[in-house]
């Protein structure tokens, strides 16, 4: 097996800065800011402010480093999330945190594509697809770390918005000090929907829905911890677990995905994930063993949803269509995202913390219906025909120079794409 060019450790450790301190940035505010008092609407808006940014970070980041480079663009994305997070330190008022988070959305996709594009620069082809597995795992688990330190001190406490400042200063030391040549411009994405719904009405249905509800529950999964007692260290796990079981369900589902109709297969994983939002709604859990495993249950299902509809979209886009198939389907989530936390804030604000599981559950019995009706209108596309699925990371540590590196990606197509 060949072994990882050396020049991409330094971009492995970059990365592994950068998802910490986003995993403590995107734990540390919903949780201060419910202590503070901030209504459950408001702290949606922080994930609604996120995804704004987050989409413009993908389509404004990529002519900026034609501008300046990767090296000054990367150094301008930190400074500003150390702004952000600092920022939100010093003004503790939800008018100053949610433009804040947008700026840290912004940065967080600029920075990411950045690196993404110089780990694909520096990975043969013979290589690209054990980078891609190694990236995704750096940044699983950097994430997870980022949310589990949470537990380690008071999180009322500054320390937390200085150790994500501290560590989003760490990640531009490995691009600051690399000495290898500049990658090739990053990847620019093009919104093509009508193209998108006639290769596949589903997949743009679905991954709108999808980001609904994997965004309300990501900026409000923490939120509803704290309202129904759970104690710091139980809110950490259950976001944390939910996101692992997430990356290990994918991997019997993707089998399962490759041997039959991938839209039956969404629709179990979906009816799966409607059940635990059931769960959470009528039965209303307390304890924290309780709320862990369905959590697990729930991760499992929401975020192996989204590369089982990216398998099925790519399975009837025409031949070298793979990047701007993904590509779009990363942005139509983005605006899934946009719309997710500040639906179950404004639920959440006048059922209570229930509210973020009904909103889920909307978005997945909305899904199931028109994911039954799409079965009923085409036949699925024949085994020989079809391509195999990948595992993903979750879709908010995503950026469209991630598609990029995936290795179903062709040379030629990135080459095209990186021209237009």
């Amino acid at each position: 097996m060949p072994a990882l060019p050396r020049s991409t450790m330094p971009l492995f450790v970059g990365s592994a800065f950068l998802m910490f301190a986003g995993g403590v940035n995107g734990l540390i505010l919903p949780l201060r800011g419910s202590v503070e008092g901030f209504s459950s609407f408001s702290l949606g808006l922080l994930g609604t402010g996120w995804a704004i940014g987050f989409v413009l970070g993908c389509l404004l980041v990529p002519r900026t480093v034609q501008r300046v480079g990767h090296i000054r663009a990367f150094g301008a994305m930190t400074a500003l999330a150390v702004v952000s997070i600092l920022g939100s330190l010093i003004i503790i008022h939800p008018a100053a945190w949610i433009p804040l988070r947008g700026v840290a959305g912004f940065c967080f996709a600029g920075a990411a594509m950045i690196v993404e594009s110089w780990l694909n620069e520096r990975s043969e082809a013979n290589v690209r697809g054990r980078v891609f597995g190694i990236y995704t795992m750096v940044n699983l688990a950097a994430v997870t770390a980022g949310q589990m330190v949470i537990t380690l001190g008071d999180s009322n406490a500054p320390l937390f918005f200085v150790i994500a400042a501290i560590f989003y200063s760490l990640a531009l030391l490995p691009t600051a000090l690399y000495t290898a040549e500049q990658p090739q411009p990053l990847t620019e994405t093009k919104l093509d929907l009508a193209t998108l719904w006639k290769n596949s009405p589903i997949a743009v249905a679905a991954v709108i829905l999808i980001g609904v509800s994997n965004s309300a529950f990501g900026t409000l999964g923490a939120v509803y911890g704290e309202r129904i007692g759970l104690s710091v260290p139980a809110i950490a796990l259950f976001m944390s677990v939910s996101i692992l079981a997430g990356a290990v369900a994918q991997i019997p589902i993707g089998y399962i995905s490759d041997k039959m109709d991938r839209r039956i297969v969404l629709v179990a994983v979906v009816a799966i994930a409607a059940l635990c939002d059931a769960y959470f709604v009528f039965w209303e859990p307390q304890s924290a063993t309780a709320v862990l495993i369905a959590s697990s249950l729930f991760g499992a299902c929401i975020f192996a949803m989204y590369p089982v509809v990216v398998a099925h979209a790519n399975d009837h886009a025409p031949d070298n269509y793979f990047l701007r198939t993904s590509s779009g389907l990363l942005l139509l989530f983005g605006c899934g995202s946009i719309g997710g936390p500040l639906i179950a804030g404004g639920v959440m604000s006048f059922v209570g913390p229930s509210g973020l599981f009904i909103t889920t559950a909307a978005a997945h019995v909305l899904l199931i219906i028109y994911a039954i009706y799409r079965i009923t209108q085409r036949a699925p596309v024949p085994m020989d025909e079809r391509g195999d699925f990948v595992n993903m990371s979750p879709t908010r540590m995503q950026t469209t120079e991630t598609i990029a590196m995936d290795p179903r990606v062709e040379e030629e197509e990135r080459e095209t794409q990186s021209a237009q």
